[in-house]
């Protein structure tokens, strides 16, 4: 398979460590990652500890499965933000707890913390609820992901992407700490947020590069 092995291999790897660093449980969340003109993505209800590169199912930008597996079930909404957004290579979907804590109530993560930069504006929105695995919901993130490499779904979960798969992991590890951040602030009381100004600074640096896979 050369850099297609590679590439399959990557992404059974970030299934793995997504449930280590515990932002996912069990096989609820999806990785996709752009390959030529369509994506590689993780298959239906296969463990991850059980998956093989070849169960990483290759889908056209039309849909069209290719392979042994059927693909997540979530491939919509993956294929729909990779044919959408040329600047993303990579879509990261888990049920992390705190986002989904959040999503639950329907509340966006506010600029509460710099670090909300990193996911390309002030806020990271919550996409409206509607079913699994249907282009309502396909249609739901990307309405909430414009403008935006990140984003919550309501009583679902969080998304997101980025150029490459390990910066696309990053931010995900970096929304959910901004979630868990936010949601013990509420325990205090009602945060104060970031100025427009402060907070148009901190894009400012992150588009001019910094914090790309790490900060500081």
């Amino acid at each position: 398979m050369g850099k297609d092995k590679d590439k399959r291999k990557a992404i059974i790897a970030a299934c793995l460590r997504m449930n280590a660093v515990g932002l996912n449980q069990g096989s609820s969340g999806n990785i996709s990652l752009r390959h030529h003109d369509g994506l590689l993505i993780t298959p239906s209800s296969i463990p991850y500890e059980d998956m093989t590169p070849e169960d990483i199912v290759f889908l056209d930008m039309d849909g069209t499965a290719h392979g042994d597996r059927k693909p997540s079930s979530e491939w919509r909404f993956h294929r729909d933000i990779l044919a959408r957004r040329p600047d993303l290579g990579a879509v990261v979907h888990a049920h992390a707890p705190y986002c989904t804590t959040l999503a639950i109530l329907h509340r966006e993560i506010p600029a509460v913390h710099y670090m909300i930069a990193a996911a390309g504006g002030g806020t990271i929105r919550c996409a409206r609820y509607e079913t699994f695995g249907t282009q309502a919901l396909s249609d739901a993130v990307i309405e909430a992901m414009e403008g935006r490499k990140a984003c919550l779904m309501a009583h679902h979960g969080m998304i997101a992407a980025e150029a490459t798969l390990d910066r696309a992991m990053w931010l995900a590890v970096e929304v959910e700490a901004l979630a868990r951040q936010y949601h013990g602030a509420l325990q205090l009381g009602d945060p104060p947020l970031l100025s427009d100004a402060q907070l148009a600074e901190a894009v400012a640096q992150f588009s001019a590069g910094y914090g790309q896979g790490g900060q500081d």
